[in-house]
């Protein structure tokens, strides 16, 4: 496989084809624990970890697996992965494990991993599996972080849980004049909050894909004298 056909796989993965912005997938998710940046982090990595470990595994086993039972070893096989990431946060990481709770179980069902599983990886090598799941899970992450940023900012002036208060400061700075400590939207921490967001950050993806293809067409003038 080409260097271009690698890059391919990894703007696929990090936009034009991403979990959460262009499949809509995963938005159980998406919407419950992106309430912070923090969380949406570790919600991303622990998702990334699985899909890349998984692609590899599905990958290096494809043609020992007939296709009648393909689908049971796959699930069987991404649940072990998720139990083990969950071991793993519960013992080094039991405060973020605390906050992802059910979710991370839920891994096991998310539609991303058993889709890359049965789209890519069982047709694919090992490598090119591996940075599909990379990128995917990457891309997963940056969606889940970016939203649970946006909420977060909003919704109690905080980002990654630090630096409380920022736009009391900030709104006070451009009115040139004293405004109270910013207390929060509790909108943007509920649900309604995150479909917002997220309906906000799909209408301005939109917008710049338009503007890209417009870019790209290329500009047919009529010849003088027709």
């Amino acid at each position: 496989m080409s260097d271009e056909s690698y890059g391919g796989i990894v703007r696929d993965g990090l936009w034009d084809n991403n979990v959460v912005f262009a499949q809509m997938l995963a938005l159980c998710p998406t919407m419950a624990v992106t309430t912070s940046g923090t969380n949406g982090l570790g919600m991303g990595l622990a998702t990334t970890a699985v899909l890349v470990v998984s692609n590899i595994l599905v990958a290096a086993i494809r043609n020992f697996v007939s296709a009648q039972v393909r689908i049971p070893v796959f699930v069987v096989l991404i649940a072990t992965l998720v139990t083990l990431v969950d071991m793993v946060l519960n013992a080094w990481l039991h405060d973020l494990y605390k906050v992802l709770g059910l979710f991370i179980a839920l891994i096991v069902v998310n539609c991303a991993i058993l889709g890359r599983a049965e789209a890519f990886a069982s047709r694919s090598a090992v490598l090119p599996s591996t940075i599909d799941g990379l990128a995917m899970g990457l891309g997963f992450t940056f969606a889940l972080t970016f939203v649970g940023l946006i909420r977060e900012f909003l919704g109690s002036g905080t980002l990654f849980n630090q630096a409380s208060q920022l736009l009391g400061p900030a709104f006070a700075f451009l009115e040139m004049r004293p405004l109270p400590d910013y207390g929060g939207a509790l909108l943007m921490i509920l649900p309604p909050g995150g479909f917002a967001v997220l309906g906000f950050i799909l209408a301005g993806k939109r917008v710049l894909e338009n503007r890209r293809k417009a870019r790209a067409v290329p500009v047919v003038t009529a010849p003088q004298g027709a």
